[in-house]
């Protein structure tokens, strides 16, 4: 229905017109919901053909998952493993503030300061000094002086703290870390003449880290002190394959003094 009525324009002019209705005020439009993409049937039909449901439940604490008949968070009888997916929870019930994973180049700078002094500490001497919260590097190493055990214990917490990275954290980060400290660790347990422990470490380095040559220098050193010269040539070509100008491992000298 439209309104009609006169007004002037300008001295001496009238017009006749209408207008149509009144306006209203504008009010706010609903939001209109995502639309989901819909899933690629081939791809959804493989994730349908291999899935198989869990029995879980929740457990003692109220933010993990445990299997049902057992209550384990990992139980070979269920064929299930939930600690990933545990820690996960655990993590965003601890940080409320923490809404979602940050991105992946995000990482926890006081965790890596953490490792980083832990380890540092297997390297300084006999005392450890504290000053505005960060530690002093003193002159003489552990190593060197011959503080083995000490220094063991000291790569043994700092790879712990290596390894309870979040889990979207890139992973380059804690195999970079966690093998660092532990080939530390390898040679301290080499100079300890326990060349047992020094093998399984080189051994984790390289599963760590498989063309690092440093990984395969320790694997050969601890090869040589057991007397299994063939072995140790055999890693020290590996390691080769990988770093061909490594002078380390190319001038290691492979005879069994032991």
């Amino acid at each position: 229905m439209s309104h009609s009525h006169s007004h002037s324009h300008g001295p001496g002019e009238h017009h006749n017109h209408s207008h149509g209705p009144p306006l209203t005020p504008l009010t706010p439009q609903t939001p209109v919901s995502a639309q989901l993409p819909r899933p690629d049937p081939v791809v959804q039909a493989l994730i349908d053909q291999d899935f198989k449901p869990s029995p879980i439940k929740i457990g003692a604490e109220p933010h993990i998952v445990v299997c049902t008949e057992h209550a384990l968070e990992k139980c070979s009888d269920c064929n299930l493993d939930l600690t990933t997916l545990n820690r996960m929870s655990r993590i965003f019930a601890n940080n409320p503030n923490l809404p979602y994973p940050p991105p992946a180049n995000v990482i926890t700078q006081k965790l890596t300061q953490m490792v980083t002094a832990t380890k540092e500490e297997g390297n300084v001497s006999n005392s450890l000094f504290y000053a505005r919260q960060s530690f002093m590097h003193v002159s003489q190493a552990l190593f060197k002086k011959g503080q083995h055990q000490l220094s063991i214990q000291r790569y043994t917490t700092a790879a712990v703290y290596a390894v309870q990275r979040p889990p979207w954290e890139a992973n380059q980060l804690m195999r970079e870390e966690l093998s660092t400290v532990i080939s530390n660790r390898s040679a301290a347990f080499y100079e300890s003449h326990d060349y047992i422990s020094a093998l399984a470490d080189a051994e984790v380095v390289l599963q760590l880290r498989r063309n690092w040559g440093k990984g395969h220098f320790r694997k050969a050193k601890a090869l040589q002190a057991l007397g299994q010269i063939a072995d140790a040539c055999e890693a020290i070509r590996l390691g080769l394959s990988f770093e061909p100008g490594n002078q380390v491992l190319r001038h290691l000298p492979l005879t069994n003094s032991y």
